[in-house]
């Protein structure tokens, strides 16, 4: 997913955040590239530390658009979800993939490329820029 990074203020005891914008969203998560990279555009690799718990941070959405927006302390992405059948599913958020690990009980039956919502904290988002 190609997006635009912008600084935003530093605590000195918390790790690097950035507000990522692109067509789909607006967020502040977490910073895993090199500071100096901070105010341009990327290609990112999402990382969410959070497992999908269906029903509690996962539920259906009625349908797209595909994106991802800051709600308080949380950032929701929206996507069509594909269980793999080995304990992970992929979101797809507008062509980027977004790998979760599925906790008990999983998904109900008939979710394969349905619409969800995922609502995950802020401080389990990040971004990892990488060259094309």
């Amino acid at each position: 997913m190609l997006v635009r990074t912008e600084a935003v203020r530093q605590v000195p005891s918390e790790p690097a955040r950035v507000r990522v914008r692109c067509a789909v969203g607006t967020a502040v998560v977490l910073w895993h590239g090199a500071p100096e990279d901070v105010g341009r555009e990327h290609h990112v690799e999402w990382t969410v530390d959070e497992d999908i718990v269906w029903a509690a941070n996962t539920r259906p959405a009625a349908s797209g658009p595909p994106g991802f927006l800051e709600d308080g302390e949380h950032i929701v992405f929206r996507g069509r979800l594909s269980p793999t059948g080995d304990g992970t599913a992929l979101l797809d958020v507008s062509g980027a993939l977004l790998l979760f690990e599925l906790a008990v009980p999983p998904p109900p039956d008939g979710v394969d490329a349905a619409w969800v919502e995922v609502r995950v904290g802020k401080e389990n988002v990040g971004l990892w820029p990488y060259r094309l």
